[in-house]
């Protein structure tokens, strides 16, 4: 499989070491890439044997399978319309940008007429599965999310004692947070929506690692989870 790559920030750069180096993914590979940093995008070429595209037309228009963003939100609501109309299916990284319902829906129209789909790694959490059962028979009635991070992931957070940042649903937590919380969207859509899933965001000096405690309720019964992830080394916002 052909893949093309949107975004070479630590994400994407680990995607590179992941499937072009380690060959984690056997007979794929990441033909051609597309980022806003062309010195940034020359050494990855060069060090991954890709392809640089200088816009995304031109990206989709080689003979690439399947496209990944890992860039932003913004990145997201420009281009991601444009890509499932192209035919090719994509891996949706920032998924904060489905916080949207109606941009949701926009893209669902994409995918059905253009026969496409897109794809949304659960990233740092689990139990997904448990929460989409519950919501298809009804049962769920109370999803919430607790996410603990060390200060220096979380913009605005004091260094020396712990502090809520943030009480409130996954849509507002997203729009503060964009970079800390999308694991609260994937959350949202599995389960209650983005209005109804609670968020808490703490700020701990005591932790090393980003942590997310997730529980839910209703007449199936009861769900706790708790992962503990370990921050990527050159972004610690990110596990």
């Amino acid at each position: 499989m052909n893949i093309g790559l949107i975004g070479c920030g630590n994400i994407g750069k680990f995607l590179l070491q992941s499937i072009n180096s380690n060959k984690l993914l056997p007979d794929s590979k990441i033909v051609g890439i597309y980022t806003r940093n062309p010195k940034s995008a020359a050494q990855l070429a060069a060090e991954f044997e890709t392809e640089i595209f200088a816009d995304i037309e031109t990206l989709l228009q080689s003979n690439i399978d399947l496209v990944i963003e890992a860039a932003t939100v913004e990145v997201v609501k420009e281009y991601a319309a444009m890509i499932l109309a192209s035919g090719k299916d994509l891996v949706l990284s920032s998924v904060g940008a489905l916080c949207d319902l109606e941009f949701i829906h926009s893209l669902e129209k994409v995918c059905k007429s253009s026969g496409t789909k897109i794809h949304l790694p659960s990233g740092a959490i689990g139990g997904l599965d448990i929460l989409k059962a519950a919501k298809s028979n009804g049962e769920l009635k109370r999803v919430s999310i607790i996410t603990r991070k060390p200060p220096q992931a979380l913009p605005g957070a004091p260094l020396d004692i712990e502090h809520v940042l943030f009480e409130g649903s996954a849509r507002k937590a997203i729009a503060l947070f964009p970079k800390n919380i999308n694991v609260s969207i994937i959350l949202s859509l599995a389960g209650l929506g983005p209005e109804k899933t609670e968020v808490t965001i703490i700020s701990d000096p005591t932790v090393t690692k980003n942590s997310h405690s997730i529980e839910a309720e209703g007449s199936f019964g009861k769900l706790s989870l708790k992962v503990e992830n370990d921050p990527m080394p050159n972004n610690p916002k990110t596990s």
